[in-house]
């Protein structure tokens, strides 16, 4: 991980030099950018392990760019940005961010952050021979070596990457209570962070015929979510 390449999209250049010796301290590569435009001029020629974007840009929105990110790209982005308000950040992390933080930040969680989000973009390991791959639960069929998921009507689609990550979590343990926090690298959440519930609320839209009243994935007030079903792995 020590190695990743950063992408910093900060137009406060005090802010920008803060970020990248921090970075710098712990052995990650970094670039840096004071607009989108300048961003997208450079993801033409070569994309980075993770993305640290500001919100408040000089020539366009943040959010505008990161569903334009989203659109194209698949690595790891976090919102890095002096917006406290509770519509950016859901809006954010339903747009595809993967975590959500607020100027001012402490350099060593800014560091965490960025380590788990690389975790999660980590490719998978091969399967070894005889490691079941392929799940199968309520008549519906999931690779987790391709991400492709199978309806019960013989329909398929291709998962991201935070949402295979947390099917094969529920997957793994089903009709067990798991907490927000255990679905999410165990990492600490305040009592702002919805960001696992977002990606919940994204996967009941793939599994749930009424994802308002779930049968699949339920939760359980106060203390987490659970994946009502059996699962056979092969």
């Amino acid at each position: 991980m020590t190695d990743a390449l950063i992408y910093i999209v900060e137009d406060d250049p005090t802010v920008s030099r803060l970020i990248r010796a921090t970075l710098d301290k712990y052995a990650f590569r970094s670039e840096c950018f004071d607009s989108g435009a300048a961003l997208l001029r450079r993801l033409a020629q070569q994309t980075p392990a993770v993305c640290l974007l500001d919100l408040g840009l000089p020539d366009m929105d943040g959010l505008d760019l990161l569903q334009q990110i989203r659109n194209r790209h698949a690595f790891g982005l976090l919102i890095l940005t002096g917006r406290g308000d509770t519509y950016d950040r859901v809006m954010g992390l339903e747009l595809g961010a993967d975590d959500y933080m607020v100027k001012p930040f402490e350099p060593r969680e800014l560091i965490a952050r960025v380590r788990s989000i690389l975790r999660r973009y980590q490719p998978a390991p091969a399967i070894a021979a005889g490691k079941p791959r392929l799940a199968e639960f309520a008549g519906w069929r999931f690779d987790t070596a391709t991400h492709e998921l199978s309806a019960p009507d013989g329909s398929t689609d291709t998962l991201s990457l935070a949402e295979a990550t947390l099917l094969r979590t529920l997957l793994e343990r089903p009709n067990q209570i798991l907490s927000r926090e255990q679905l999410l690298d165990g990492r600490n959440l305040d009592a702002l962070d919805r960001s696992i519930d977002l990606r919940v609320s994204r996967l009941r839209k793939r599994l749930e015929e009424n994802p308002q009243h779930a049968r699949l994935i339920k939760t359980v007030y106060g203390a987490g979510y659970l994946f009502c079903a059996e699962v056979s792995w092969r």
